[in-house]
Parts: C-alpha cells; sequence; structure tokens
C-alpha cells in the first residue's frame, strides 16, 4: 500500500469505503481512482458526492503530497469552498486528477504560510471514465501551519 494510500485510509474513513487507488504522484500532478460498486447510485451510475469527494481528495492529497518537501510546516488543509459540473453519468471505474496549474501560486502558499501561518489556494480536478472526461471540479483549500514553536 503506498504511503498516501496507507495515510488517505487511516485518516479519512471514507477513503477505504470508496475504495479509493492512488495511481500516480508528481511535483504537478496527482490521480486517485475509485471502482463503481461501493459508489454506486440507485440508477447504477457513480454518486455524485463520490465523484465529488474523489476530486476534492485529488487536490487535498496534492498539497499534502507537495507539503511533505517543508517538514518545517506541519499543515492543516481544509477546503473553503467548491464548485462541481457533472458533464455525463460516471459508468465503470472513474478517476481524479488534479494539477498544480501555477507554480506561482504555489510560491504565494507557502510564502503565506511563512509569514501569515496561514494561506489559501485554488485548484481543478479533472474526472474521467474510460478515458473520458465525465466532470470538472474547482476548489479554494485553506492551508494553517499548526507548527507551535512560531
Amino acid at each position: 500500500m503506498s504511503s498516501l494510500k496507507e495515510y488517505l485510509y487511516n485518516h479519512i474513513p471514507l477513503t477505504r469505503a470508496m475504495e479509493v487507488e492512488v495511481d500516480s504522484i508528481s511535483d504537478t500532478a496527482l490521480t486517485l481512482s475509485a471502482p463503481i460498486a461501493p459508489n454506486i447510485n440507485h440508477r447504477e451510475t457513480v454518486f455524485g458526492g463520490s465523484a465529488s469527494a474523489l476530486c476534492i481528495l485529488s487536490a487535498w492529497s496534492l498539497i499534502h503530497c507537495r507539503l511533505r518537501n517543508h517538514p518545517e510546516i506541519k499543515p492543516r488543509i481544509v477546503i473553503q469552498k467548491n464548485s462541481m459540473e457533472y458533464l455525463k453519468p460516471v459508468q465503470g471505474e472513474f478517476m481524479a486528477t488534479c494539477n498544480l496549474g501555477s507554480e506561482r501560486d504555489w510560491d504565494f502558499l507557502l510564502k503565506s504560510l511563512s509569514r501569515k501561518k496561514i494561506g489559501r489556494l485554488r485548484l481543478a480536478s479533472q474526472l474521467t471514465c474510460a478515458g473520458e472526461a465525465v466532470g470538472s471540479f474547482e476548489g479554494t483549500f485553506v492551508v494553517s501551519d499548526l507548527d507551535e514553536r512560531s
């Protein structure tokens, strides 16, 4: 089990129930996936809440993984606001990919954390099924530095 998957399963129990998998992690993108079976609705498609949750988790996880490179920061990452657009019914395994977008935005987050112990980052995720876009997500995350040394 990847360290991210283990962390998610241990700290965000919904990820275990959804059977979330970590497909790929890089400095600028992160992809999570989940099967349809534990996320199915009454129409035999993916429940909208599961699709939204996977997108939120992909963005949250990208922030979490990038902040591992900054051990001086003890982050608390929470979502402040988000929007989700559903383009098509999801009829199988689904994936959410979050791309960083702008290194400048990331640098601004780190500067804000350094100066104010709090910062915000806006991220987007693409929801796909069988290689086709089926949804899109945008969200703003608040990161606070819980370092008690300051």
